[in-house]
């Protein structure tokens, strides 16, 4: 791959116009290609050098969940991006548009085969924007969230072993789950803090981070998914997410 002024020659294709400049380097690894339903991108991937940044002493312990995004031991917290009323009135409008893309393609049913006119284009493309939007968002609040965390420095950062494929089997819950975008959040810490040389460390995927109690260390074996307050027979009481990332972040000295 070749790279000019905001022009870049791609094999087969030929010569492209961007609408960014992208960052001059001697090698150019992986370019991908694709389209997110109204626009066309091309992403590639540089080498660059790994910052050398002063960290701090703290071990933060990082807990995901579907009522917040991420609770960190520190007390800090990432709120649902799902839950604000500017994406609910975005989902609202998916709906609607959804269930008269429906109602269209009923109308115009020849015997076995659903005809697609004019308006039923016009309809799914405004579904497939609203789709775009609403991806955008989410991922915006990812990258935003991450930074936060990054930014604080410190000297590792510890999270959970996820297992999304059996998380999604509960059927009140997977919904809410594929939203939060679970797996898209590990990723970018993971990225971040090997920009910054930040250790990452990821608990055993058994490891009772919520059920445990970090004033006493004793496991209350039934806890269920409804009890938020953590209350343990030694009298210490904490919210359950900010329990589990204090645990998380001691992880690797009782370990």
């Amino acid at each position: 791959m070749v790279v000019k002024e905001q022009r870049v020659l791609i094999e087969k294709v030929g010569w492209i116009k961007t609408s960014e400049q992208i960052p001059m380097s001697k090698k150019y690894l992986n370019p991908r290609i694709h389209f997110d339903g109204k626009y066309w991108y091309l992403a590639v991937g540089i080498e660059q050098e790994i910052l050398q940044i002063e960290l701090s002493d703290v071990s933060l312990g990082i807990d995901v969940g579907v009522k917040e995004l991420a609770v960190c031991s520190d007390g800090t917290r990432k709120k649902n991006i799902n839950k604000t009323s500017y994406i609910k009135k975005i989902e609202k409008r998916l709906r609607r548009l959804q269930r008269r893309v429906s109602r269209k393609y009923e109308m115009n049913k020849e015997g076995n085969r659903f005809v697609k006119t004019s308006n039923i284009l016009k309809i799914e493309r405004k579904i497939r924007l609203l789709h775009r939007r609403i991806s955008n968002i989410r991922k915006n609040h990812l990258h935003q969230a991450t930074s936060d965390i990054v930014k604080t420095k410190p000297y590792r950062i510890l999270m959970e072993t996820l297992n999304i494929k059996d998380m999604m089997k509960n059927k009140h819950l997977s919904k809410a789950i594929a939203k939060q975008c679970l797996n898209e959040f590990k990723k970018q810490i993971k990225y971040k803090c090997l920009k910054y040389g930040i250790e990452f460390v990821e608990a055993d995927l058994w490891y009772p981070s919520s059920k445990k109690c970090s004033e006493c260390g004793n496991i209350k074996k039934n806890l269920k998914i409804s009890e938020r307050v953590f209350q343990f027979t030694c009298g210490f009481e904490v919210d359950r997410d900010l329990n589990a990332a204090i645990n998380l972040a001691r992880y690797q000295l009782t370990n």
